[in-house]
C-alpha cells in the first residue's frame, strides 16, 4: 500500500510539473505575441488597407484614368513633440497621376528631436487604393534645434478604385498624419 501512495504522489508531481511547464510556455507565448502584435498589425493593415492604411508602391504601373479625385492633407502633433507641422495643400488630379506634396515641420526646441508619423486614409475603404511611392513616414525624422524641413510624399490613387462601385460617390480622400516623439529622442 505504501508503494501505491508513493506512486500516486509521483504521478501527481509529474502532472503538476507538466501543467506548470505548459502554463509557463503559455505565458511566454503571450508575452511574445504582445511584443509582436504592433508590427504584425501594421503589416496586416498595409497589406489589406484595413483601417484606411495606404499601400506602398514603387510606381504606378496601371496608368491614369479620366476620373478626378481630390486629396486633402491633415496633420496632428502629439503634445510630447515640440514641433509644428503644416500639412500640404490639397491636390486635385486624375486618378493614377503621380503627385508630390510637402509637409513642413519645424522643431521649436533647443535640442535635436526625433519624431515619427503614423497615418491613415479616410474614407477607410479608399485606403487600399491610396499608394505612397515615397514618404517621410517610412523612417524616423530628426530635426535639429530650430530647423524647418520639407517632408515630401509622392503618391497616386490606384485606378482600380474606379472599379469599386461602393466608391463611385467618393470625390475626396483625406490623408492624415499624427506626429509623435520617437523613443530614442534624437540621440
Amino acid at each position: 500500500m505504501a508503494d501505491l501512495s508513493h506512486s500516486s504522489f509521483a504521478d501527481a508531481a509529474r502532472r503538476n510539473k507538466r501543467i506548470g511547464l505548459m502554463c509557463l510556455a503559455l505565458a511566454a507565448g503571450m508575452v511574445g505575441l504582445a511584443y509582436a502584435s504592433v508590427p504584425l498589425y501594421q503589416l496586416f493593415c498595409q497589406v489589406t488597407g484595413f483601417g484606411g492604411t495606404p499601400g506602398k508602391a514603387e510606381s504606378n504601373p496601371k496608368g491614369v484614368i479620366a476620373r478626378e479625385m481630390s486629396v486633402r492633407f491633415d496633420s496632428n502633433v502629439s503634445s510630447d513633440l515640440n514641433w509644428t507641422v503644416k500639412a500640404a495643400a490639397p491636390v486635385t488630379d486624375r486618378i493614377g497621376a503621380v503627385d508630390t506634396v510637402n509637409y513642413v515641420a519645424t522643431n521649436h526646441s533647443d535640442k535635436p528631436i526625433t519624431g515619427m508619423a503614423i497615418f491613415n486614409v479616410s474614407p477607410e475603404k479608399a485606403g487600399v487604393y491610396f499608394n505612397k511611392i515615397e514618404c517621410f513616414c517610412f523612417t524616423e525624422q530628426t530635426l535639429q534645434p530650430g530647423e524647418t524641413v520639407d517632408m515630401p510624399i509622392v503618391f497616386f490613387v490606384d485606378p482600380e478604385l474606379d472599379d469599386n462601385r461602393e466608391l463611385d460617390t467618393i470625390k475626396e480622400i483625406t490623408l492624415s498624419y499624427t506626429f509623435y516623439a520617437s523613443d530614442n529622442g534624437g540621440s
